[in-house]
């Protein structure tokens, strides 16, 4: 694991805790081959781990970083729906309201890895400027 991925995401609700990490088998959905989901423990799936940490609070949702030990198929939409605070803009794992954001508010902010070689490169990207002008009009 030298590839380093984190994520920023607007979520729903206010987290108790400033920081955590889900970790969890993802797999697909039995009822809906469409949708993934967290299964119990030595259950379906593969192995998955998220840690989070909160960069803002805002009156009804947060800013989050996410940071992926693994690398699942809708790993953060999927972790963080299961801890009750699904990705604004989510209309497979979280809330089916068009109006509330322009899109799924998850933004890939960096990549850090080594080319095997000694090399170490890290790359960062700016905030849309949609992600922008959201996280402006709730602050």
């Amino acid at each position: 694991h030298t590839i380093e991925r984190r994520y920023q995401a607007i979520v729903w609700g206010n987290p108790e805790a400033d920081e955590g990490t889900i970790e969890g088998n993802i797999g697909r959905n039995p009822n809906d081959r469409k949708v993934f989901m967290v299964f119990p423990e030595g259950e379906d799936g593969k192995w998955a781990v998220t840690h989070w940490k909160v960069l803002d609070r805002y009156y009804y949702v947060t800013l989050v970083e996410c940071q992926l030990e693994t690398g699942r198929t809708h790993q953060i939409r999927v972790h963080l729906a299961s801890i009750g605070h699904p990705i604004l803009g989510d209309q497979l794992y979280g809330e089916r309201h068009k109006d509330r954001a322009p899109r799924l508010m998850l933004h890939a902010a960096s990549i850090a890895f080594d080319d095997g070689q000694g090399n170490q490169f890290e790359f960062e990207a700016k905030l849309p400027r949609d992600f922008e002008k959201m996280l402006a009009e709730l602050g």
